[in-house]
Parts: structure tokens; C-alpha cells; sequence
């Protein structure tokens, strides 16, 4: 599924345009990207938790020549599915 999927069903179920539709999803998209910028902790009871969490720094290795490489510390997304999505 991508975005437009879901904006075509968002528009479906609300009978709205899909101009609207799609200004919903996007506004719910880029309020979830905001909040997790600021590091908050995004919980959608049923479906799941989305969390930023922090990286370690590490060494990997270029698969092609086998040149260990440095991996810097950093901060990453973390999805934690909810009971209902997990027994799928």
C-alpha cells in the first residue's frame, strides 16, 4: 500500500474529494514526522508505538572490497506493533 491508496480510501469512507483526503494524510504525516524529530514517543493504541531511539556507533564492512568502515552514532525510528497487529 502507498499514500495514494490511502488517500483514495480515506476518501472513499469520509465521502470527502480526495483534494481533502489527501490534505488530511498529509497533515497526519507530517505531524507523526514532527514529533518524532523532537523525539516524542507517537502511541496509536491498537496499531502500535513509534519511538526514536539511539544508534550505537559500530564497524561494518563494504561487502564488495571488505573494507571495515566506521558506523557513527546516531538516532533511528523504532515501530513496536500493538496486541492486535501482532496476531496477524
Amino acid at each position: 500500500m502507498i499514500k495514494n491508496d490511502l488517500v483514495n480510501r480515506v476518501a472513499e469512507i469520509s465521502d470527502v474529494s480526495r483534494v481533502k483526503a489527501a490534505l488530511a494524510v498529509d497533515t497526519i504525516l507530517d505531524t507523526m514526522k514532527n514529533a518524532l524529530r523532537q523525539g516524542k514517543r507517537i502511541e496509536l493504541r491498537g496499531f502500535g508505538v513509534f519511538q526514536v531511539r539511539d544508534r550505537k556507533q559500530g564497524i561494518g564492512r563494504n561487502p564488495k572490497t571488505g573494507v571495515e568502515v566506521a558506523i557513527a552514532p546516531g538516532k533511528t525510528v523504532r515501530f513496536k506493533p500493538g496486541k492486535q497487529l501482532r496476531g496477524i
